[in-house]
């Protein structure tokens, strides 16, 4: 059984020098990448879906296939706001997150009383159930259509979206720094403690006293919220809203964005996320039909060699760097 985190662990997620790097890079893209800027803001949202799913699976231990729900829930939520009229992007977006975290609450209770292969597979039954009823749905959804025309006023009023992808970029980048921040002080907390107690021995935190479905079910709606703002924003910047939002292929691509990045680190998407896109993206180009072989080479190379994805990889090599320089 692995040891609880220990005090030096915990006090990292309240800020670390390293991560300052990942948002410096970010912002030196927006200027020196600006033709890439579209490709850059999915990514960003998808190193947003990554932490809401980290929050879930690598620190509340809840192994769950049908993530994508509540991601599609706020993108088709958004994209039908803004086609009611509702055009305001802020509002939108909260109103995307909650109508997530509200269907969350309301699953959680049944759901999180299941672990292990049973919550994987009912998770696995809920998105294809999901799926199949916004696609039978064509007078909501659009069906295989999906939602089109989808109009968002500009930001405060002031910035209008344009095609470039200036002000797209910086929303979803502000909305991840927001949300990155929060993950970060609630992992640090005391219910984020107990969360990964939770994590570690649910039937000792029961014998402690602690309401563990209460604790996981709060854990669930927070992820489910995330997951609903980082649908609601993708509404939002591609003005389209289609059923692969809801499709179990993006359940499957965070959760392996975070073995590749590293599960439980709470950074493990904003490193994942990246490599995998990027590394999608060209395989794709190299072979449209057998790209996921590179995808499990991939896996296989990262899981065998460096514990704790990618993070962890980096981390044992500064380690073993550090020891080799350090005075005897």
């Amino acid at each position: 059984m692995r040891q609880l985190p220990s005090a030096s662990v915990l006090s990292w997620h309240h800020g670390h020098p390293a991560e300052w790097l990942w948002w410096l890079l970010a912002v030196l893209a927006f200027f020196v990448l600006p033709q890439y800027l579209a490709i850059g803001t999915l990514v960003l949202i998808m190193v947003l879906f990554a932490l809401s799913f980290d929050l879930l699976l690598g620190f509340a231990g809840v192994v769950t296939l049908g993530h994508a729900v509540f991601f599609g829930i706020g993108a088709y939520t958004a994209g039908l706001l803004a086609l009611a009229g509702w055009n305001e992007p802020l509002s939108g977006v909260v109103i995307g997150g909650a109508v997530s975290a509200l269907v969350a609450a309301i699953l959680g209770p049944l759901l999180l009383r299941l672990t292990g292969l049973p919550l994987i597979m009912v998770t696995l039954a809920l998105g294809a159930m999901f799926f199949e009823g916004a696609s039978k749905a064509v007078w909501l959804t659009g069906g295989d259509d999906g939602l089109a025309g989808i109009q968002i006023a500009p930001l405060f009023g002031l910035f209008r979206w344009g095609l470039r992808g200036h002000v797209k970029y910086l929303y979803v980048l502000g909305w991840l720094l927001v949300l990155t921040y929060l993950a970060r002080r609630l992992i640090a907390s005391p219910f984020g403690v107990t969360l990964q107690g939770i994590r570690e021995n649910a039937d000792r935190m029961r014998l402690l006293g602690v309401p563990v479905l209460l604790h996981l079910v709060i854990a669930y709606t927070i992820s489910a919220g995330m997951a609903g703002i980082a649908g609601a924003l993708l509404a939002q910047t591609q003005a389209f809203v289609s059923l692969d939002v809801l499709h179990l292929e993006l359940a499957i691509d965070v959760l392996v964005m975070l073995v590749l990045g590293g599960i439980g680190s709470l950074y493990g998407g904003f490193i994942g996320a990246p490599v995998y896109m990027l590394v999608r993206h060209f395989a794709q180009q190299w072979n449209p039909f057998y790209w996921m072989i590179v995808i499990g080479l991939l896996l296989i190379v990262v899981v065998r060699l460096g514990r704790g994805g990618l993070l962890g990889a980096g981390r044992q090599v500064l380690a073993r760097l550090s020891s080799g320089i350090s005075p005897r």
